[in-house]
């Protein structure tokens, strides 16, 4: 049977770089959107480009809904596939959430979608692994699980939730083959920080040790290192993808930016 990989959030930037990574590979590429007019296209671009197989699965997050997870990976299934590899990309950003202010439900619908869907998606996930013999999670989250920004709690202990949960999975499915990793962004060259929205290309994050922030392909390489065999001994572990901003006490603010 063939490789597969199901990538939730994979319509478009770093998800789409992740699910091409693993298509150029040969996989089996499962698109998850909230949009299935954006996931059925991105399946055909990957189709187009790779010539594997690809299809595309439209879900809300909004809310727990354990049978419509179950139903995708149902599907999976009738397609003739046992998955081998779950990457957890999509997520609730909790943006503008001010401690003081925020709503209590815009609170817990940031841990609905990063913590209860990427529960439900990784348990379902996780029995076809075992049936098949094993499999590899890869969560997708944030070097703000480890260092916090501001007017983000939700999102920020979400993402340090992320970590626990996937060494935890680590523990509770190694004995079936099963490996649970994170990869931890820093800032990325989103559409975002292209067009330079809310002056992102001159926040902090940018001062990096290595003079520049990752590309969607930094984190889709490194996504596809824990997915596949490359890692095959590795589990219950992080890998951050931050130019070493994570490693530096203070940054070297007076260094000009985008020189290069």
């Amino acid at each position: 049977m063939k490789k597969s990989v199901f990538v939730s959030g994979a319509h478009d930037g770093t998800g789409f770089a992740i699910a091409s990574r693993f298509a150029k590979e040969g996989y089996a590429v499962f698109v998850g959107s909230r949009s299935i007019e954006k996931a059925e296209s991105a399946a055909k671009k990957l189709r187009d480009s790779f010539g594997v197989f690809a299809k595309g699965y439209a879900y809300q997050t909004a809310v727990l809904d354990e049978k419509e997870v179950q139903s995708i990976f149902a599907d999976i299934r009738k397609e003739g596939y046992l998955l081998d590899t779950l990457v957890l990309n999509a997520a609730n950003l909790g943006i503008g959430q001010v401690s003081l202010e925020v709503d209590i439900a815009d609170f817990m619908g940031v841990f609905t979608t990063n913590i209860g869907w990427n529960f439900l998606m990784a348990r379902e996930a996780a029995k076809q692994m075992k049936e098949k013999g094993g499999g590899a999670i890869v969560f997708i989250g944030s070097n703000s699980s480890v260092r916090v920004t501001e007017n983000r709690c939700a999102y920020c202990s979400s993402k340090s939730a992320i970590n626990a949960m996937s060494k935890s999975f680590a523990v509770d499915f190694g004995k079936y083959g099963i490996r649970s990793n994170c990869v931890l962004p820093g800032m990325i060259k989103t559409e975002r920080w292209e067009n330079n929205v809310n002056n992102a290309k001159y926040c902090l994050p940018n001062y990096t040790p290595i003079e520049d922030i990752a590309t969607f392909e930094d984190v889709a390489n490194a996504a596809y290192f824990l997915g596949s065999e490359l890692s095959r001994n590795t589990t219950g572990a992080e890998i951050v993808v931050d130019g070493g901003m994570l490693a530096q006490l203070t940054p070297n603010i007076n260094r000009e930016l985008w020189k290069k």
